[in-house]
């Protein structure tokens, strides 16, 4: 039995409170949160024993994992704290508050050879396969483009609850994007250039609202993406995938369209189209729908984490992972205030080991 520390008991926390509990490999070992609205009765309903200081509760409760999803202001120490005692780590994203703590991050998890897990958990849905056996065949060919979009409309009460979300480094660039970025990595490859545009027109808040970009891939792979928390719109990851009941779901919908030289994809609604013959725009497509299956990614990443602490197993998005998706974030923000295209290259430095 895996003794795992939850730090951090809010939305997310919750859920990973619940799966650990769930799991039959895994015990809830402590609960770690500001000594705050209600965090010792939490951890006396979960039966738990609750720390306001993650130290301590290394050291008394010597737990054999840790999950992080506390504030990402925390990410970077209380990841440290874990790595210092010697226990393996999964952290939400984005791995750290900045470009340099999430490096560093990645440096101390080489140097003790302890594993750094990012939450990028939709990296876990079984949707990803079904859209890979399909971009991976005949029908699709290679990939030549990709458009994407996260548009959805967060509630005046999600801005009053939390005053931080209308200033820099609180909207949906590093709030929402940092998941589309690990996605775009995970199917189009890694890279290299970033050019965008933000707005707050819409709500006049110090932080943007609304950001177009562009990216170029390695291998000649161009793609768009679209990104807003104040549209009305139903194209979005949450309200296409039907991960999170508690999104209303548009299952014809697509917040992804891959396009290759033989086929395309629309996803996650899995339509496809593909030449079977002669290739032209002339010519009629064969069309039809994938068939797929739907389970929780965030049951699916806690049983990869516990493969990872039981056998050693190589993380399926290590920090270096979250690391690359922190260096593009970097990138798309130098973008928005130069008003340029920006080469990752640019603000990448060489590694020290």
């Amino acid at each position: 039995m895996t003794r795992i520390l939850v730090s951090g008991p809010g939305l997310i926390g919750k859920k990973h409170i619940a799966l650990v509990k769930d799991n039959e490999r895994s015990e809830l070992a402590a609960i770690v949160a500001p000594d705050r609205d209600g965090n010792q009765d939490l951890a006396r309903d979960e039966d738990a024993p609750f720390f306001s200081s993650i130290e301590t509760a290394l050291r008394e409760v010597k737990p054999d994992a840790a999950i992080i999803s506390s504030p990402n202001a925390f990410h970077a120490d209380q990841v440290a704290h874990c790595l210092a005692f010697g226990i393996p780590v999964l952290v939400e994203k984005p791995l750290a508050d900045t470009l340099e703590q999430s490096r560093r991050i990645v440096e101390d998890s080489e140097k003790c050879g302890i594993p750094v897990l990012v939450g990028h958990h939709r990296t876990y849905s079984p949707l990803l396969n079904t859209a890979e056996t399909f971009l991976n065949s005949e029908k699709f060919g290679s990939l030549v483009a990709f458009q994407g979009a996260a548009l959805f409309y967060k509630p005046a009460e999600y801005f009053k609850e939390g005053l931080w979300r209308t200033r820099l480094g609180g909207g949906p660039i590093l709030i929402n994007l940092i998941h589309e970025i690990g996605l775009m990595r995970h199917f189009c490859g890694e890279i290299e250039t970033v050019f965008a545009f933000a707005s707050n027109h819409q709500r006049g808040f110090e932080v943007e609202d609304s950001v177009a970009l562009t990216f170029r891939f390695r291998g000649g792979v161009v793609g768009t993406f679209l990104l807003s928390d104040s549209a009305a719109s139903s194209k979005s990851w949450e309200m296409t995938s039907g991960e999170n009941p508690a999104y209303p779901t548009f299952s014809d919908e697509t917040c992804y369209h891959f396009a290759g030289s033989h086929g395309s994809l629309d996803f996650p609604s899995m339509r496809v189209r593909y030449y079977d013959k002669e290739r032209s725009w002339w010519e009629a497509f064969e069309e039809n729908r994938l068939d797929l299956t739907r389970f929780d990614p965030l049951e699916r990443q806690l049983e990869h984490f516990l493969d990872v602490v039981e056998t050693g197993a190589s993380p399926i998005v290590s920090a270096k992972d979250g690391y690359r998706n922190m260096l593009v974030i970097e990138a798309i923000s130098n973008s928005v205030t130069q008003g340029r295209p920006i080469e990752l290259t640019e603000i990448e430095k060489p590694w020290r080991y």
